[in-house]
């Protein structure tokens, strides 16, 4: 039976870590803020939304929450952005995806100044880690790096599998594993014959959206499993890219669905806008 990454607790330790920083920025007079802007009644994005606004005051941030209609102009969100963008006790903005169809969230990720863009979705800040020479990482991969270092094992010179090519997770996560010095391959729904890849893999990253994709026959023994996958199998219950008990007794660290990767993205956010606020007000650590 695999050790469960309990991420929860590795989340809380990162909150911890954030809330003691901010403590000693606070003494110098400084608060990091974060701006979360939502566009819409999307139930997903506002569950995020609410869990994002307490994570703020866990840990002792100002944040301020601008709840748009879904009417909302690309002329207005963009206008709301550019002055976020000057206002200084605004370290961090956000703007929660998805947007309603008729908005450009592209044109809205451009406008982000960088260096306040704490979900690193910016060209900037995705060309800074690709050099690996970055402020902020993208916060589901950044979690995920720190789930695995939670088990104890060393990246380097690992076998890296990701499963999926998202902008979002699978090609930041394939550069966070390979500035660590594993050997990463990245797969997709056009792999030929994936589950020859996938079984060598000392590290596997699932990242496709497919409920209970990976099955043990796809699993090299005493892998180390990240499911980032967030779905609903056939009984409308939770679950992950990983069928989990199938899986379970073959690796020998396994995220569960939930309770894994998901607590994970929000404290990472946390840590973003702290870094945010450090760089912005000249603090060196």
């Amino acid at each position: 039976m695999a050790q469960i990454i309990d991420g929860k607790q590795v989340s809380r330790q990162v909150r911890e870590r954030v809330s003691a920083e901010t403590e000693k920025l606070k003494k110098k007079g400084i608060t990091p803020g974060l701006a979360v802007i939502i566009v819409g009644e999307d139930p997903a994005s506002q569950v995020y939304v609410r869990n994002k606004e307490k994570a703020c005051e866990e840990v002792g941030f100002y944040s301020e929450k601008f709840a748009l209609p879904e009417n909302t102009t690309q002329e207005e969100l963009n206008a709301l952005v550019k002055e976020l963008n000057e206002r200084k006790e605004i370290n961090g903005i956000l703007c929660q995806l998805p947007l309603p169809k008729h908005l450009d969230d592209k044109e809205v990720i451009n406008l982000i100044d960088p260096i306040k863009d704490v979900d690193a979705f910016h060209p900037v800040n995705v060309g800074a880690i690709m050099i690996g020479d970055y402020n902020f990482l993208p916060c589901t991969p950044a979690g995920v790096m720190e789930l695995i270092h939670s088990t104890g094992v060393d990246v380097s010179g690992k076998k890296a599998v990701v499963i999926g090519r998202s902008n979002i997770v699978g090609k930041p996560q394939a550069m966070l594993l390979l500035h660590e010095n594993a050997t990463v391959e990245i797969t997709h729904s056009k792999t030929v014959d994936l589950p020859s890849v996938t079984r060598e893999a000392d590290i596997l990253v699932a990242a496709i959206g497919k409920a209970k994709f990976v099955k043990a026959d796809m699993v090299k023994e005493g892998a180390i499993v990240i499911d980032v996958g967030m779905n609903r199998d056939e009984n409308l219950k939770l679950c992950g890219d990983v069928d989990f008990d199938d899986v379970k007794d073959k690796c020998s660290f396994i995220t569960p669905v939930p309770g894994g990767v998901g607590p994970m993205t929000i404290s990472m956010l946390m840590q973003n806008t702290l870094t945010a606020a450090k760089i912005q007000n000249n603090i060196k650590d």
